[in-house]
């Protein structure tokens, strides 16, 4: 994974044409920022009113020039600035150059950013493929962004050219041009194309087609423009002719996706602003407020000779990588001799600045082949511990539920408590019941399925009104196994574990491995006076040890069967820790040996949430947990979040802390599902 320095600007209105600045600095071998502007902060005196940042038609040198001159006058600021950039060089890492303008300075997203110079030496600094810029933007959607692997990813090209273009005075649009640059620059991506098969590059065609088809990649080519503060798009109506639509209205749309697309490129001109009035009444900021993590906007007319050079080399080098500043470095180094190379604006809320994901070990030197991890399974001395990650095919992410609860029943706590699933249960378990986040889970996962998957049901299960989760999962579940031989539960099926420790309470597995020929036996973790005191496989059969013929699964967090011992809420995984490190003399000696002395998967789990942080506590309070430290490695797999995958060593190193001294912690990053295909491969070749 690439790495790079990392330079934060942030602007603070602090009176009329006066600014406070903010600069950090971070590197990715240093576990400190360096800060100015916090205690002693810089200032920045700067009028977007003033004639030296006329916006009709600016003369690119002398406005950068008097742009970079306002921003770095703090002598402070620029000597941190050049320092940072040295030590980045100093280092051969590229450097993230991120500007952020705070709700109280709105007023500087007019000025052309794009044209900075450097403080040095007056060269460009937004053409250098080193000096990855961007605008950093705030939302308001506190949807994390989910990463795909780059095979998986789709896109949708609309182009617009209403029949009536001419009586407003508009050039046409190449529809066949336009969309044949996005087949060459989308080459292996799946692309849907608008206008097609009778149906126009209308608005409702674009959101439906971005619903359908769950696109990442929006590519927008129309005529626009900002008219009295607001922005406007031109797009087709049902009859072929100009449908006007409002940024606004346009935007909201989006925001109602369940899955927004990832990157929107909006080959439309003045969809960034056009240098006057209020920048962010634009289409490119609406559609980031909107949950869109990165948008390539137009802040002026933009040439058709610069767009035709622009972005071939922009797709180009987006497919190398998926790193979409370091992309527009490079396609706007290619126009740098063009009059509005400076057009193009980058907003984006990626902190990785990553479109995609490849999967793999987050260190070359420390990755695995597999091979320490099939010998540990032919030893039977390996043990997979599954998270919720691998129900998220089929259900999502337990975010969406947490938030889905958290509108609905109006929660009071702070907005980025409203991911947090056992947050939101507490909530709902005290407000309006214990009973109440049980029932609620259960409907939400009644709905989900039926939905998603309601083509797959028997008729007999489809038509009753109400269906036990795992009657519906055991259909939906079967179907899935049958159909991928890669499925997760198959995978771990047909891999002789003899112990398969659960976060989840569904029974995928127990099927999975009944359809395996196995016989597994069951046991729920005995963190209640009730479960501790209920009899167990180990007391009906003394002699029985878990083994590939007979493997038992334990699951951790209760059963969907067994309301009882669900853990759900805040409160409940606190009395779960309590509990089952009360009640360790009722957990089978095997189970532990499992937890302390055996190589540990971790499968679908965050690191931050609270199942992975209760296990983790719960491994630590056994006796002999000490022997984690002497296997080769313990292997995480990591489901990719664009938060989670900026910085994968600061990750490694906080888990080697967090885990235990001296153990040798081997990070995945990717879905458990990326992580069990390559184990398959490496267990079959014996």
């Amino acid at each position: 994974m690439q790495q790079y320095a990392d330079i934060e600007l942030s602007l603070h209105k602090f009176d009329t044409g006066r600014y406070s600045v903010q600069f950090r600095f971070s590197q990715p071998k240093s576990e400190a920022d360096i800060g100015l502007g916090q205690d002693k902060p810089a200032w920045v005196e700067l009028n977007p009113e003033s004639d030296a940042f006329d916006a009709s038609e600016p003369e690119p040198d002398t406005y950068g020039k008097a742009l970079s001159d306002a921003l770095f006058a703090d002598p402070a600021l620029r000597t941190a600035f050049l320092q940072a950039r040295a030590s980045a060089q100093g280092q051969n890492l590229p450097l993230r150059l991120r500007l952020w303008m705070s709700a109280s300075a709105p007023e500087l997203h007019k000025l052309r950013w794009e044209l900075l110079r450097d403080p040095q030496d007056n060269s460009p600094l937004t053409t250098n493929e080193n000096i990855y810029f961007s605008r950093y933007f705030s939302s308001l959607d506190w949807r994390p962004v989910h990463l795909r692997q780059k095979g998986h990813l789709r896109a949708l090209a609309a182009v617009a050219n209403p029949s009536d273009l001419a009586n407003y005075k508009l050039a046409p649009v190449d529809v066949a041009g336009e969309l044949e640059r996005a087949r060459t620059g989308l080459a292996d991506i799946r692309l849907a194309e608008l206008p097609s098969k009778g149906k126009p590059a209308s608005a409702d065609q674009i959101i439906e087609t971005l619903r359908a088809e769950n696109s990442d990649i929006l590519y927008l080519v129309c005529h626009g423009l900002m008219a009295n503060g607001r922005a406007l798009l031109y797009l087709e109506g049902p009859d072929g002719k100009r449908e006007v639509v409002s940024g606004d209205d346009f935007a909201l749309r989006i925001k109602e996706l369940q899955n927004p697309p990832r990157l929107a490129m909006l080959v439309s001109c003045q969809s960034a602003g056009n240098g006057t009035g209020e920048a962010l009444a634009a289409i490119g900021p609406r559609l980031v407020e909107a949950g869109i993590p990165a948008v390539i906007a137009m802040q002026a007319n933009l040439r058709m000779d610069t767009a035709a050079q622009f972005l071939p080399v922009f797709f180009r080098e987006l497919q190398k990588d998926g790193q979409i500043d370091r992309a527009l470095a490079v396609a706007r180094g290619a126009v740098r001799k063009q009059p509005d190379y400076w057009a193009p604006v980058l907003f984006m809320r990626l902190k990785s600045g990553r479109l995609w994901y490849t999967p793999g070990f987050s260190s070359r030197e420390g990755g695995s082949d597999y091979q320490t991890e099939v010998r540990y399974i032919n030893r039977a001395r390996c043990t997979p511990i599954i998270g919720p990650g691998l129900l998220e095919s089929l259900l999502g992410p337990n975010t969406d539920i947490a938030r889905a609860w958290a509108d609905a029943f109006r929660y009071p706590m702070a907005p980025f408590d409203r991911d947090a699933l056992p947050k939101v249960a507490q909530y709902l378990s005290t407000d309006k019941g214990e009973a109440v986040p049980f029932d609620e889970y259960e409907e939400i996962v009644q709905r989900t399925l039926r939905k998603n998957f309601g083509s797959e049901l028997p008729v007999e299960t489809a038509n009753r009104k109400w269906v036990e989760p795992d009657a519906l999962l055991e259909a939906i579940g079967k179907k899935r196994r049958e159909s991928n031989p890669m499925d997760a539960y198959r995978i771990l099926a047909a891999i002789p574990f003899p112990i398969y420790i659960t976060a989840n309470p569904d029974r995928l597995l127990e099927d999975a491995l009944e359809e395996a020929g196995r016989k597994p036996e069951v046991m729920v973790s005995p963190w209640n006076a009730t479960l501790a005191s209920r009899k167990t496989i180990f007391d009906l059969e003394p002699g029985y040890e878990p083994s590939a013929e007979r493997p038992l699964v334990f699951y951790l967090f209760g059963r969907w069967n067994d309301r009882g011992s669900l853990v759900l809420t805040e409160d409940e995984y606190i009395k779960y820790l309590i509990g089952f490190t009360s009640n360790k003399a009722f957990v089978p000696e095997q189970v532990r040996l499992a937890l302390s002395d055996t190589l540990l998967l971790f499968l679908g789990f965050q690191t931050d949430e609270w199942a992975f942080r209760v296990i983790f506590h719960s491994i630590l309070a056994q006796a002999g947990s000490e022997l984690l430290g002497q296997y080769a490695h313990i292997a995480v797999q990591i489901e990719p979040q664009d938060e989670r995958t900026l910085e994968p060593l600061r990750a490694r190193r906080y888990l080697e802390k967090y885990f235990i001294k001296g153990a040798n912690i081997n990070l995945f990053w990717g879905r458990a599902e990326d992580y069990l295909t390559g184990l398959m491969q490496k267990w079959s070749e014996g």
